[in-house]
């Protein structure tokens, strides 16, 4: 369900991302979507001053009670199988018992590539999923809404605290799977296209929602000059207070974490 790059057939030829373009490209190039609020921003706008984390391609705000992690992408294994080595390809945002991850992929300059993406993110949940979707209109434009089958065996039981066992039907342990609802948001922006997806409490808690999409509102995309074919992510790096953390964590066990704040952000890289 995680946006990807095109099918094979849909692949660019080789070498068409340092092709000249037309020069009305630049005046084609789509325009985010607007709001009053302004963002999310590209790093060549004039933006609001706050305090964000830099993770290279996506600067992030920071706010009390915001939590961040890094997804890491294996790109390479041991003879067991186990990661020695990958990239960072998605910043995960939570709010209490929410979560919205972030990427950012490169994009055409003559158009927008969210419809698309839209439009094959629903094809695959009710093909390879066997999910149901629903488009709608959110604050940042077009929106997917989707609903995934969710397995429920034993060892995903096993994994739950009793609190959040004790809170889904009944009905859904017998038949072994329940209905996850997940968000899909998207922004075009210029040479860039941003998705958010949603998960959790936000899907339904407007507070908890109102946290998140200030956050998207927030963020500010560096796209950067380099020729890269349209749907490759943009680079993530390591924010540096991850490693301050990580080594006020060596020093003194039990804190893996970095505070901004009095009661702050825990930050924690997952790999």
């Amino acid at each position: 369900m995680a946006f990807g790059r095109r099918r094979q057939a849909e692949e660019p030829e080789k070498g068409t991302e340092a092709q000249a373009e037309p020069a009305e490209a630049a005046e084609e190039a789509p325009a985010k979507a607007e709001s009053p609020e302004g963002g999310p921003w590209d790093s060549e706008d004039s933006f609001p001053e706050i305090q964000r984390l830099d993770f290279g391609s996506l600067q992030v705000p920071v706010a009390p009670g915001l939590g961040f992690q890094v997804n890491i992408e294996p790109t390479q294994v041991d003879e067991a199988g186990n990661p020695t080595d990958g990239r960072p390809v998605a910043v995960l945002v939570q709010y209490e018992e929410s979560a919205m991850q972030l990427q950012v992929f490169a994009a055409p300059k003559r158009s927008g590539i969210w419809e698309d993406v839209r439009r094959e993110t629903a094809r695959d949940i009710q093909e390879e999923a066997k999910g149901q979707t629903q488009e709608g209109e959110g604050p940042f434009g077009p929106e997917l809404l989707a609903m995934v089958p969710a397995a429920l065996t034993e060892e995903v039981l096993a994994e739950m605290s009793q609190e959040v066992r004790e809170q889904i039907p009944a009905e859904f342990v017998e038949q072994g799977w329940a209905p996850q609802i997940i968000r899909f948001l998207g922004v075009d922006g210029p040479r860039w296209f941003l998705q958010a997806v949603v998960q959790g409490a936000a899907i339904e808690d407007e507070e908890q929602w109102q946290v998140l999409e200030d956050v998207l509102r927030g963020v500010v995309v560096h796209r950067g000059d380099a020729p890269m074919p349209p749907r490759d992510l943009l680079e993530l790096q390591i924010p540096k207070e991850f490693s301050e953390a990580g080594q006020e964590g060596d020093a003194e066990e039990g804190e893996e974490h970095f505070n901004p704040f009095e009661r702050g952000p825990e930050i924690t890289e997952v790999r």
